[in-house]
């Protein structure tokens, strides 16, 4: 936890700066689009993150602090009963106006301010909400890249958001296996610094021997499966996932589009690309995921089972594949397992409150506890997420049917 007022200013504005880096490469119009419900227009992100320290910080604890613009809580508010009435998620697209630039003197107001208060001394209680406001708005620099990738991959002629960087592809190594011993685990946080609510009511779980793959799955091994005839045989599905399929004639990953004669994969560095058959597979449902485990005879780990191995094997200092390498696409595994960083892993656990779990009080206490229903537990980051945001305790959660994420799959086996 920072405490000190120079560290977090210097934080503070590090983290205010970095959703401006990545909205740079757009052009004013790519700002407003929202082509399906899951995708928030860039410059909406802009203001809900703004809104979070004006709403949260500014207003009750900077004495005679004047609000920007009393109409901005409704634009920008996403999900906070507690605080008051919003636009509803579907109608982001439609708020034309305010500005872009609106929006950007809406960031610098509420930053000089925040500047302003971070100055001084700050209690332990602003320091609590002042480190979720930078979590919170290192969430949303990963979802602005999601929703960029998907505004621009869906336009038809899939431009670059950034020209083509160079990569340090290597060839996938061979498949390998991590044991785990049968016994009792720890799970959850219980260390010094940050960390979500969700993430709390450590408790003992017992886990029988199993393994877990020693990287992660690969487009090559992927395209195998569909090859195959994956997405036309029913005896891999889950029910609703074969519905799925179905409904929306799904044929291939997210982003996946068949042109002469072979796959290609947009990216965002670069465009439409042939798809790199070595790199790990993304933007793929918990639907896909759990069917590719099936057709291999295999199966998903479960967010403990991946937890403990993560632990065991895992290693973030010398993970490579996060948004600070500026790739935004993940790279095939070297001397890495691959736990941290590339793709968010699909496991086969429910997002459920662990033992113990209480929201906290008041309206950040919805901040992840109301969305402890249908949805699936992802874990260990992406490409799209910043290396100090992530660990092993980590709780990402998403509908099982959602893909426009940065999102792959670890294979696991009983022993």
């Amino acid at each position: 936890m920072i405490t000190d007022s120079v560290s977090l200013l210097s934080k503070f504005k590090e983290v205010r700066l970095q959703s401006e880096r990545i909205c740079k490469p757009l052009k004013t119009e790519d700002y407003v689009v929202q082509p399906i419900v899951d995708v928030s227009p860039p410059k909406w992100h802009l203001g809900h993150t703004t809104w979070f320290f004006e709403t949260f910080i500014l207003v009750p604890f900077l004495k005679d602090y004047s609000l920007f613009n009393p109409d901005y809580g409704y634009l920008f508010n996403s999900y906070y009963e507690t605080v008051g009435a919003r636009v509803i998620r579907t109608d982001r697209g439609n708020i034309t106006r305010p500005g872009v630039q609106e929006v950007l003197a809406y960031r610098a107001y509420v930053d000089e301010h925040m500047e302003m208060f971070l100055s001084g001394e700050v209690e332990n209680e602003v320091n609590d909400l002042l480190e979720l406001g930078l979590q919170h708005e290192q969430q949303h620099q990963e979802l602005l890249i999601y929703d960029i990738k998907y505004i621009l991959g869906n336009n038809p002629l899939f431009p670059a958001y950034q020209n083509q960087i160079e990569k340090t592809d290597t060839a996938a190594r061979p498949l390998g296996w991590l044991n785990i011993e049968e016994g009792t685990y720890k799970i959850g946080f219980d260390k010094q610094g940050f960390s979500f609510d969700n993430e709390h009511g450590v408790h003992q779980v017992f886990l029988h021997e199993y393994a877990v793959a020693d990287r992660l799955t690969t487009n090559g091994e992927y395209l195998e499966f569909m090859e195959d005839g994956g997405y036309s045989n029913f005896k891999h599905w889950l029910s609703d996932a074969w519905e799925w399929v179905k409904t929306n004639e799904i044929k291939a990953p997210e982003h996946w589009h068949f042109q002469d004669g072979k796959w290609h994969q947009y990216n965002l560095s670069g465009g439409l690309q042939a798809v790199n058959l070595d790199a790990p597979v993304t933007h793929i449902s918990f639907y896909e995921a759990d069917a590719f485990a099936k057709w291999k005879g295999l199966r998903l780990p479960t967010e403990f089972e991946w937890e403990v191995a993560c632990l065991q094997y895992g290693s973030l200092d010398h993970a490579k594949g996060f948004s600070d390498n500026g790739l935004y696409q993940p790279q095939s595994a070297v001397n890495d397992n691959q736990f941290y960083g590339e793709v968010w892993e699909w496991t086969a656990s429910a997002y459920r409150p662990y033992p113990y779990y209480e929201a906290p009080e008041g309206a950040v206490g919805e901040y992840n506890g109301k969305f402890m229903v249908n949805q699936m537990v992802l874990r260990g980051g992406s490409c799209a997420t910043p290396k100090d945001h992530i660990r092993a305790t980590y709780r990402n959660f998403f509908h099982p049917h959602l893909r426009w994420m940065f999102s792959g799959l670890r294979l696991a086996k009983h022993l």
